[in-house]
């Protein structure tokens, strides 16, 4: 409204039409060659030969447990990072202490380590020829080369994921209800419930949709301390090269074309995650 009450008409873009439509089309194009040709195209190779081709490569006994690892290790690398990613949105978006910058940076840290450097990082760390790795193999505790690597690595890669998500909007959330809540009498527990999580939920929500594609589609660090053993400590993204490498292309993209299902999953349940935000903002 201006001055007099009148309705002020928001300004509008007056770039000449030529270049909105070269721009929208530029756009358009780089989208369907860079996404929807490819996805495309494993859906074309994964299908070639049949959909009884694809069944029998999805569901030979090396895919299936392929499936069942992935999916084993993003069940146990996503509650884990949501519930780190919600202790430092709570420690580094309410409070202010030495030392916080560094820990907001170390945050990002699997951000810009290579993932094949991480996995590396671990094998030094944990494998058989480490003191520590060594001293649990005479346990009878394997972690390189077995299932609790591949966990390590991937909750290492995916971490950044909710923590990135929550940090900000706790920041900028400030403590004031949180503050409101224990002059009420709230306690701990019953403020956070109650309060610091509603006003995330959205945020952790998206976190978790973001780290459960990274988690199942995670190739680089997986690679270094699985071990590549078949059957045993292949994930699905790993069964893709495997396979890939026989050239047995069909079951390549057969099992590819599960990862690519994951992805779309995953964009759909952020654009509903993100539509149900929207509606519920003041």
């Amino acid at each position: 409204m201006d001055g007099e009450g009148r309705p002020v008409r928001p300004l509008r873009p007056r770039e000449p039409r030529a270049v909105r439509v070269a721009l929208v089309s530029a756009a358009l194009a780089s989208v369907a060659l860079l996404v929807l040709v490819p996805l495309a195209a494993v859906f074309f190779e994964a299908f070639r030969e049949g959909a009884g081709a694809w069944l029998s490569a999805v569901t030979e006994p090396d895919a299936r447990h392929a499936l069942k690892l992935t999916l084993l290790v993003a069940a146990i690398a996503v509650p884990l990072n949501a519930l780190f990613g919600l202790a430092a949105g709570w420690a580094l978006g309410k409070f202010r202490f030495p030392g916080r910058d560094v820990v907001l940076t170390l945050v990002d840290l699997p951000f810009a380590v290579s993932p094949v450097v991480a996995g590396l990082v671990f094998v030094l760390l944990l494998g058989r020829a480490s003191p520590l790795g060594g001293w649990l193999a005479e346990r009878g505790v394997e972690v390189v080369f077995a299932v609790p690597g591949i966990v390590l690595a991937t909750v290492f890669v995916t971490f950044p994921f909710v923590a990135r998500e929550v940090v900000p909007l706790m920041q900028s959330q400030g403590t004031d209800e949180e503050e409101a809540a224990r002059v009420l009498g709230a306690g701990f527990l019953t403020t956070f419930f109650r309060v610091t999580l509603p006003n995330v939920k959205w945020a952790l929500l998206y976190g978790v949709v973001l780290c459960t594609a990274r988690a199942v589609g995670e190739f680089g660090a997986v690679s270094v301390v699985s071990g590549h053993v078949r059957g045993k400590t292949n994930t699905l993204p790993l069964h893709v090269e495997a396979l890939y490498n026989e050239y047995a292309f069909q079951g390549a993209f057969a099992a590819a074309s599960l990862l690519t299902v994951v992805a779309l999953a995953t964009m759909a349940v952020k654009a509903l995650l993100s539509r149900r935000a929207r509606e519920e903002a003041p």
